[in-house]
């Protein structure tokens, strides 16, 4: 059940934001075992003035640099969450043709009991 949040500079083709939803989901599914349909995600575009980056711990990122937040129940491993990381920074590689210095990737992990994905219930308590 992740929850995905992308960051992104604004000016990209929607062919080029589809890939990233596509290939992340794909990702997902190849590593954490994510469902069949189970996409929450969505993209905000950023002007210049609003989308700042730097080359912190020894990264060189450009201006494409992309930021995914993805929020996951607990229960991953951290062998998961590593093999998460290589796959979307090889998929994002290879569509859109992202660098993998600019896949900047966050996981929260998040109690069951903190999700309602409707009808105000605590599905997963």
């Amino acid at each position: 059940m992740p929850l995905v949040h992308i960051s992104l500079r604004a000016g990209k083709p929607e062919t080029y934001r589809q890939a990233i939803f596509d290939n992340l989901y794909r990702a997902m599914r190849e590593t954490l075992n994510v469902p069949e349909d189970d996409q929450f995600m969505t993209i905000s575009e950023h002007d210049a003035a609003n989308f700042r980056h730097g080359n912190a711990y020894g990264v060189a990122r450009s201006t494409d640099v992309v930021y995914i937040q993805i929020t996951v129940f607990n229960s991953r491993t951290v062998e998961q969450k590593k093999a998460l990381f290589g796959r979307i920074a090889e998929l994002l590689g290879e569509n859109p043709g992202i660098r993998p210095e600019d896949v900047f990737v966050n996981i929260f992990d998040s109690p069951k009991e903190n999700w309602s994905v409707g009808h105000g219930l605590a599905q997963f308590a």
